[in-house]
Order: structure tokens, then sequence, then C-alpha cells
């Protein structure tokens, strides 16, 4: 009960937030979900010292706000981010590449993709945003309850031993058929069958995020990245599959005339 309590306020705060926020509101809110995507990301991947963690969730939540602006402007600046955080973490915190390479990564894994979700939003409107949200969370289910119906042969066995073959086709159908339906109404103009592509996509993409944090998190010996949401477990539990996804929805929406 807990868990569906929290799961209903979340997806209704989420779609008010999109919905009735103006676009100003919505980046901030976006850039303090990043920070705390970024402190969950920094304790299963190993950033321990206190600096590196601040300096992480800041660098999280400007590579955020910084790809929800245009796409001349944003290069510039998080390639300059990029290089004077690398900077920092090797001459000032004595980090050997590697970990400073781990640490980067949070801004590319987390900030780069929810500031992508912003500018989805800014381009075309919060309909097509939770277009986005509507599918991830689609194929999500699909695949949870395909697996527990039909689920016969591990995925990836020794990263998430519960995830089946069976509800990854299952997540990976209905997020077509969810797409080509929804987005023919939401996109009028658009075919059904690139719209069908695109929630292939979304759900391939979504999977190997689901994969990619459930790694993150058996290498730090962990279950969940936290225990903030009850019955959900951290921000980045909620938000892996979306991380990959929002980059290909981008993609495609860019693409369009």
């Amino acid at each position: 009960m807990t868990r569906l309590v929290s799961g209903i306020a979340l997806a209704l705060a989420a779609v008010a937030a999109i919905v009735w926020l103006p676009l100003v509101a919505l980046r901030v809110l976006t850039c303090a979900v990043a920070v705390a995507a970024a402190l969950e990301y920094a304790s299963v991947s190993g950033v321990s010292r206190d600096g590196s963690r601040v300096l992480l969730a800041v660098m999280v939540a400007l590579a955020c706000w910084a790809f929800g602006m245009p796409a001349l402007v944003r290069l510039p600046v998080v390639t300059g981010l990029v290089l004077a955080w690398l900077a920092v973490e090797v001459l000032l915190f004595n980090h050997e590449i590697g970990r400073a390479a781990a640490a980067v990564a949070g801004a590319a894994y987390i900030g780069a993709p929810l500031g992508l979700l912003v500018a989805v939003h800014a381009r075309s409107g919060w309909a097509v945003t939770l277009l986005l949200l509507a599918t991830v969370v689609v194929s999500d289910s699909a695949q949870y309850y395909s697996g527990r119906a039909f689920g016969r042969h591990a995925l990836a066995p020794v990263i998430s031993p519960k995830k089946t073959i069976e509800g990854a086709i299952g997540g990976v159908v209905a997020a077509a058929l969810f797409m080509a339906l929804a987005g023919s109404r939401v996109l009028i103009g658009e075919a059904v069958v690139p719209l069908a592509l695109l929630g292939i996509a979304i759900a391939i993409v979504g999977i190997c995020g689901d994969l990619f944090e459930s790694s993150l998190k058996r290498r730090a010996g962990v279950k969940d990245s936290s225990a903030l949401i009850p019955g959900h477990g951290g921000v980045l539990d909620r938000i892996d599959a979306l991380l990959f996804a929002t980059p290909v929805f981008y993609l495609y929406f860019r693409a369009l005339p």
C-alpha cells in the first residue's frame, strides 16, 4: 500500500509540475531532482569525499540547466564545465583519472538527460513531455507484469536476476503500441510506424538504463540507491530508464521540422 500511495503521489506531482509550472520554475525543480539523484549516484559509484560529492552535485545541476538551453549555447558551456571539473578532480583533489572520470560521468548520466527533458518541454510543450514519461511508465509496467506472467529466461542474471527476456519483450511491445496510439493523437500528422519504432527504441534504451543502475547498485552492494521515496527506493531508482530514454526522444524531435 505504501508503494502504491507514494507512486500515485509522485505521478500526480510530476504531471502537475509539467502542466502548470512556468518553464523557469520547471528548470529549477528539475535541477533539484538532478541534485538528489547525483548524491545517490555519488554513494553507489564510490565518490565518498564531501568536497567531491558537493562538486558532483553542483556540476550535475549546471549540466541540467545548460542542456535545457539552446544547442548552440549548451555545447561550449558543458565542454568548459567538464574540462574544469576534470582539472579540479585531478589537481586539487588528487584523484586518479579513473575516479575523476566516474565523477564527471554523473553530469552526462544525470544532468544532461534531465536538461534535455526540459528542452523537450520548451520546444514541444507539456503534452509531448508527458507522452515520453507515460511511454516509459507503460513499458516498465508491462515488463513487470509480463515477466511475472510469462518470465522463464533471465535477461541479465548477474546484474538483475528478476528481469526476464519475456518481460523485456512485453515492455517493448507495449511501448510500441502505446507510442503509436497515443503519439498519433498528441503529434497530429506523425505516421504510426515511425512512432512505433520510437516506442521500441525508448523501451530498449530504458531497459539498458535500468540495468545500468542495477549494475551500479550491485557493485556498491545495495538494494536501492537510497530510501528517500517510501516503497520505491531513491530518485535514481525511479528515473533510471528515463535517463537513457530522454536523449533518444529528444533526438527524434530535433529531426522533426
